[in-house]
């Protein structure tokens, strides 16, 4: 499957840029325009083994929520059909691929901003972390762009669904969500806060050999320190992260935005940065 030239509803496959689990992403482009002739798009496939209801329905979701946000950080929806769905084409990498302090500043920013449009929309991303931040080649001119809603929520389905299994990226997920309770914006600032801790330091807040310890580390621990990495300004950037990822989402910032702002602005205050 997904062999250079094969058709999905009228894209043609140029070649493989990404690989998950359950899905491989290819650059492709119309098939009724030469390759190069117009941009090109990213096309989403279902591998075999997931081409099934459930996850064509979360197919459908990641097309349906992310396709009703119009926000430059946001990814663009195009078409989608069985086990397919073509979006826009970032051709850069993952946000970790981002050389500088201040350019992985700049896109937190971008991406906290793109969050909080989304939660005024009332859509909440839930699966928030560097994977799925996309920084394009000609950044900064072109800004960091957030994917994959598969398992967006929306906040309406409070009243009549609640999300019994959930799927979570361990590393980034917030403790109202291992208590098995709905998500809300305070959930995608707790990732973001994890995501911001990943892009400045190298690695997320918690360490764990097992799944078991970093939920025990989300429910019961706090942030470890960052240890000097900033210098004087350590300890105020310790005090941003631990707020952000309070373990009660209303002790939280009151949104992604003021997160961001607040961390970007203790480390311009650090004389390591």
């Amino acid at each position: 499957m997904g062999e250079a030239g094969r058709d999905f509803g009228g894209y043609l496959i140029d070649r493989e840029v990404g690989r998950g689990a359950s899905a491989v992403v290819y650059q492709a482009h119309h098939s009724h325009l030469q390759a190069g002739a117009a941009p090109p798009v990213a096309l989403k496939v279902l591998n075999e083994a997931h081409r099934t209801p459930v996850w064509q329905a979360r197919l459908d979701r990641e097309f349906e929520f992310a396709g009703i946000l119009d926000h430059p950080n946001i990814v663009k929806m195009y078409r989608h059909g069985p086990f397919w769905l073509a979006m826009q084409f970032v051709d850069g990498g993952r946000s970790t691929r981002l050389r500088t302090l201040e350019d992985r500043l700049a896109a937190l920013t971008q991406i906290a901003a793109a969050l909080d449009y989304a939660h005024h929309c009332g859509i909440v991303h839930c699966d928030v972390k560097p994977a799925n931040i996309l920084s394009p080649e000609d950044f900064p001119r072109a800004g960091a762009v957030l994917t994959d809603f598969g398992t967006a929520h929306a906040v309406v389905e409070d009243v009549w669904r609640r999300q019994h299994n959930p799927e979570v990226s361990l590393p980034y997920t917030a403790p109202e969500i291992l208590l098995g309770k709905a998500p809300s914006a305070a959930t995608d600032e707790y990732a973001l806060a994890c995501t911001a801790v990943e892009l400045v330091t190298g690695a997320p807040p918690f360490a764990a050999d097992s799944a078991a310890e970093l939920v025990d580390a989300h429910l019961r621990r706090l942030p470890p320190p960052l240890v000097g990495t900033f210098g004087s300004a350590t300890r105020a950037v310790d005090a941003v992260v631990q707020r952000a990822m309070a373990k009660f989402p209303a002790r939280r910032y009151g949104s992604c935005t003021e997160f961001v702002g607040q961390l970007s602005r203790v480390l311009a205050e650090s004389p390591e940065t």
